[in-house]
This record gives C-alpha cells, structure tokens and sequence, in this order.
C-alpha cells in the first residue's frame, strides 16, 4: 500500500470514526422524539414524555400564562419531576403503564434490533480496517467498507421504523400525545448514516486497483502499485 492511498484510508477512517460516534449516542440515548399533550387549562399539571430504544422518560410539570402561547407542554427541557423506565420487553421488573400508552411493542424491537445489527456491523467494520493497516492484508478493506455501508443502511432503516412508531402514537385514539417533535438523539442517527454510508462507498472506492491511466492498456497492463 503506497502512502498517497494510505493517507486516503486514514482520513477516511477519521470520519468513519464521527459516525461511529454518532451511532453509538443515537442508540444509547433517549432524545428520539419528545411528545407532548394538549393542554386544555393554563395553571395547571402538563405531561411531556421523550424516549429512544430502551428507555421512556416523562416530566410533569406546571404550564402557566407567560410560559406559552400554544396548546401544548413546550419544551420537554422545562423543570419538573422525570421519571424514566425501561420498556418491559427489555426489563422484565419494569411497570409497563407508559410503554402501552406511548408506542407499540413490535416497532420498539425491531428498531432497537436493527440499531444493535448497525452497531455489530460497525464493530466488524473497525476491526478489519485495523487487520488492513498490517502488511499485505489491505484485502479487509472491502469487506470493511461493505460492513460500514451495512451499518448506514441499519442506521436509517431503525430510524424510519422510529419515526412510523411516533407517527401511529400520534395519529392513535388511544393515546394522550398530539404534538411531538424530533430531538438531538434522532440527529445523530440521521448524520450517522450519512457518514457511514458515505464513507462506506468511498472506501470501497479507494480499496479498488488503480484503474489503467491510457484508453489502450488493461487492467493487468497497467503499472503495479509500489
């Protein structure tokens, strides 16, 4: 591997890095989206929730004349008490009342199993651009930028699984909650697909052999790389 493609892996392994990052705050956090009900008397007790793959926290909170001019709770970073608990299907112990009034079980799991399959895939993806950077083995970085650009794709699908979750809470009968929003969790998961999907396909790009430099000559023409 000569210097110039080196440098190429290197640097884009640094973005690979953010996304990385990002990925693994997206799916550890519970800022996906922040819902909120409608608030029929001023001076009065408001409910606002926010969760993520595991997790469902509520915040009560008093809402006053001055506090907001709209029907709802406002932001959920308004003082009050938060209790948080994790959903059932992932914490046996825990009390299920928020989970069955929030969001459906089915979307839950399977947004936080293709988040885990993005994770594993990125973990996979690092350890054989690591293997590449050995003498003679730079043959892992195609499989590396495969399982990178496979993690992008789980990244985005968990989050279009999340958003028709929140969708069907909001659009539902059955529930409290008429205004949601998306917060900094949900950017992370977005902005990591783009960097690893990105990046993904430039590695593959930077992996290939050099392409002949004369319309004449082949591929097995053309000069080996030093």
């Amino acid at each position: 591997m000569d210097e110039g493609k080196a440098l190429k892996i290197r640097l884009t392994f640094s973005v690979i890095l953010v996304g990385i990052s990002l990925m693994f705050a997206a799916v550890v956090t519970d800022h996906w989206a922040v819902l909120s009900h409608r608030v029929e008397h001023y001076n009065s007790t408001c409910e606002a929730a926010h969760f993520g793959l595991w997790r469902l926290c509520t915040k009560q909170f008093y809402i006053q004349d001055k506090a907001t001019k709209e029907r709802s709770c406002g932001l959920i970073t308004l003082t009050g008490d938060r209790n948080c608990s994790y959903f059932k299907h992932f914490s046996p112990g825990q009390s299920t009342e928020i989970f069955e009034r929030t969001t459906q079980k089915e979307y839950s799991i399977s947004a936080a199993a293709i988040g885990i399959f993005s994770v594993g895939f990125a973990i996979i993806g690092t350890i054989c651009i690591l293997l590449s950077f050995r003498k003679k083995m730079d043959y892992l970085l195609k499989p590396a930028s495969m399982f990178y650009t496979f993690a992008g794709l789980c990244m985005i699908i968990s989050v279009e699984v999340m958003r028709q979750s929140v969708k069907r809470m909001i659009d539902s009968k059955e529930t409290i909650w008429i205004e949601y929003y998306y917060s900094w969790s949900f950017a992370c998961a977005c902005a990591s697909f783009v960097l690893l999907f990105i990046c993904g396909i430039a590695l593959l790009l930077i992996s290939l052999p050099r392409f002949p430099q004369n319309p004449w000559e082949s591929c097995m023409d053309a000069e080996p790389e030093h």
